[in-house]
């Protein structure tokens, strides 16, 4: 009964794999996620009504703070399976994580502290420390990522990568305000997603040329990207303009299924080109790999399952007088 546990090899010889693919799938879940919630934030900067600001915290306000526990989970399937991996990046890229902290820090701050004291002053401070967060968290994590998948980049590249993870949050938060306003709000928020899309498409089909440029992506997969890019953004345009909402932000969902799907399908089977270490060559020993994977098998479930009950239980139009 203990033998695949207490085994010298792995279970299944796929099993470091396996892992490799669960940690682009939470990081898609989290870029997804907590995506559309940096896209509000980067909406919120433009509005001057106080109404359409608490609609905008409304929609958000019950699951941002939820939706950072896939940020979390990315981190703790890294440092279980790829220990190795987890070392080295900190100690490559701690100024970068140092700024992604501080962004969500930053985020958080201005979300919760915002209705604790009276005064215009007071809000307008938490609203740049809310908008703020938004803004460098997206360009922060995306230059961290450009930089882990592909290496020493220039640092204008790094950038780009950055830019247009941004670019994606903001179609990701209209298609995603759409679904939980109603007009005349809803319109302009099918306006800035309509807009916002071919713009970010632009800029991933430009940032994965430069990738191919420099001699870090490989060709075939920066035009199956892009093509499949092209393919999700005219489902979001299609779905805003035939007020199909919901198609529209699972539309933009597929945009960053196809935009960590690239970084995951470039990197593999390294997983540390800066350091030239392959899957096989950090992945955690058999028996640790095991006793991870049955809690993974255990808790990852639950963790699903709460997700689909607090969607489903704030699935409604978001309402500034109550909160939903």
């Amino acid at each position: 009964m203990t033998e695949p546990i207490s085994s010298p090899a792995y279970a299944v010889a796929w099993l470091p794999e396996a892992w490799f693919w669960l940690l682009f799938g939470v990081l898609t879940i989290y870029v997804v996620l907590d995506g559309f919630d940096f896209g509000v934030g980067l909406i919120y900067g433009t509005r001057e009504s106080e109404r359409e600001r608490e609609t905008l915290h409304a929609a958000f306000g019950p699951i941002w703070k939820a939706n950072e526990v896939w940020l979390v989970l990315f981190v703790t399937v890294l440092f279980a399976a790829f220990p190795s991996v987890y070392a080295n990046l900190l100690s490559r890229h701690y100024l970068l994580i140092f700024l992604l902290l501080l962004g969500v820090i930053l985020r958080g701050i201005g979300v919760k502290l915002r209705e604790e004291r009276e005064g215009d002053r007071w809000k307008r401070y938490c609203d740049y420390a809310f908008v703020a967060g938004s803004v460098v968290s997206p360009v922060v994590l995306g230059a961290f990522v450009v930089q882990w998948v592909f290496g020493a980049v220039p640092l204008a590249v790094a950038v780009a990568g950055g830019v247009t993870l941004l670019g994606l949050c903001l179609v990701l938060g209209a298609t995603f305000l759409a679904v939980k306003t109603t007009n005349p709000l809803r319109a302009e928020m099918v306006t800035y997603a309509t807009g916002a899309t071919p713009v970010y498409a632009l800029c991933f089909a430009a940032t994965g040329s430069v990738l191919y440029a420099v001699g870090s992506a490989a060709l075939e997969v920066v035009a199956l990207a892009a093509a499949a890019t092209a393919v999700c953004s005219l489902g979001v345009v299609a779905g805003a303009r035939l007020d199909a909402d919901r198609g529209a932000f699972g539309s933009a969902a597929g945009l960053a299924v196809v935009f960590v799907g690239f970084l995951a399908v470039q990197l593999y089977p390294m997983i540390d080109p800066a350091a030239d270490l392959s899957i096989a060559d950090a992945v955690v020993a058999p028996l640790t790999l095991h006793v991870t994977t049955i809690m993974a098998a255990i808790f990852l479930p639950i963790v699903g399952v709460g997700f689909v009950v607090l969607y489903s239980v704030f699935e409604g139009v978001a309402d500034p007088e109550d909160g939903y």
